[in-house]
């Protein structure tokens, strides 16, 4: 199987290939033929017997409704019903099931849903190891006690889908045939289905028999390696376009490949992801917007400041006070107060000095100088710090004669 594939695979596509079946457009890796396509994976069989044309994946019988370059396949799923007459004979019983043989169920996009009165219902899937298995009971008594839009278990029940699961078959059973709901709700149903496709309503007891297929999400990646292996073979590796980036598959093996941010297109193609102008796509800026290679930039206009973005500080106007004016008005200000403080510096200097020459008299400075300018005494003075220290911080001790003083 591993070498077919790799014989019919088409790194690109071929000039020619379809891009559409009926109302499906087809992106590549998918595509109509085995040159078109990836590989036989992604094959799209479109059957031209329907008006429109139908699509449907690989050879087999599974409806395509969308293609998505997020790794997201959505196709076409039967629901399983269980009905019964007024005598409670089984007068229909139909299984909903879905076989792949390359992509998974999406456990993230899709439920498992029964409705009915009486009824519950089992879904059995498997991955390449093991088989998962889940199911719900749904139970009521009359319309007027079904709420709408809620999945609780009266007249509709819920749960999720396995991670990995690739095949699934839903089987649905009664209690009691429908007999005491059989005016309301003379059947059952039960389906996987992509979760925001289904809304519970009451009308849903009798009006589902109508609806005979939903919609279901499949996961879809490229090869079952790697990133990091992928890349070891070029020619082979599905992420061609420059801008774009590989991701390895957060459900199983395999990987996908995206434009990167500030680029929009198809990573599957040579030059496939194209920059956006977010200039006009996304209007970010209040100023000017220049559209750059995977970004862009803001600026704003003359006689404003600011980053120009609208999600940041926007374009404001200047201040009016320039620079110049700004170091005059500063100035103003300051130099007066520099002054004033030397001002008062000055005249508190002239204060100590004074008091300093007033002390001096007052404590004999006079008779001081009249003994230094006559030189007939010798004697030494002392400073305060001197004495000090020669009396050992004027220790009692240290006293050697005691001074008279006469009143």
């Amino acid at each position: 199987m591993l070498l077919a594939t790799e014989i019919n695979s088409a790194p690109s596509p071929e000039p020619g290939c379809a891009t559409s079946c009926g109302n499906l457009t087809i992106p590549y890796p998918f595509g109509t033929s085995n040159h078109c396509s990836h590989d036989y994976s992604f094959l799209i069989n479109c059957n031209h017997s329907y008006n429109p044309p139908k699509p449907f994946l690989n050879s087999g019988s599974i409806e395509v409704l969308d293609i998505s370059l997020d790794g997201l396949l959505k196709v076409a799923s039967s629901v399983a019903s269980d009905c019964y007459d007024k005598s409670g004979a089984q007068i229909r019983g139909t299984v909903s099931e879905l076989t792949l043989s390359k992509f998974l169920i999406s456990s993230t996009q899709n439920k498992f849903v029964a409705v009915g009165c009486d009824t519950y219902a089992l879904v059995e899937g498997s991955d390449e190891w093991k088989q998962m298995s889940a199911g719900c009971v749904s139970w009521c008594d009359s319309v007027e006690s079904v709420v709408n839009r809620t999945c609780s278990g009266i007249g509709c029940c819920q749960t999720s889908i396995p991670k990995g699961v690739k095949d699934f078959l839903v089987d649905i059973r009664s209690f009691r045939n429908h007999t005491r709901v059989k005016s309301f709700n003379p059947c059952g149903y039960a389906f996987v289905v992509e979760a925001k496709a289904f809304e519970f309503s009451s009308s849903d007891l009798k009006d589902l028999q109508n609806r005979t297929t939903v919609p279901v999400v499949l996961d879809w990646t490229v090869g079952n390696i790697t990133c990091q292996d992928a890349r070891k073979d070029v020619s082979s590796f599905a992420c061609r376009a420059n801008h774009s980036e590989c991701i390895d598959s957060s459900t199983g093996l395999g990987y996908r490949c995206n434009c990167v941010r500030g680029f929009l297109g198809n990573p599957y193609l040579v030059d496939g992801c194209e920059d956006i102008n977010e200039c006009d796509t996304l209007k970010p800026c209040e100023g000017t917007c220049t559209n750059l290679e995977g970004s862009y930039s803001c600026s704003c206009p003359k006689g404003f400041e600011g980053d120009g973005k609208k999600d940041g500080s926007g374009c404001h106007h200047k201040s009016q006070i320039s620079d110049s004016t700004l170091f005059y008005v500063v100035s103003g200000f300051t130099v007066p107060a520099v002054g004033s403080s030397w001002i008062f510096w000055r005249r508190k200097q002239k204060k100590v000095v004074k008091l300093r020459q007033d002390l001096f008299r007052r404590n004999g400075g006079l008779l001081l100088k009249y003994m230094l300018s006559s030189q007939t005494t010798p004697f030494t003075i002392f400073t305060a710090e001197d004495l000090k220290e020669a009396t050992n911080n004027y220790d009692e001790n240290r006293i050697h004669h005691r001074g008279v003083i006469l009143e």
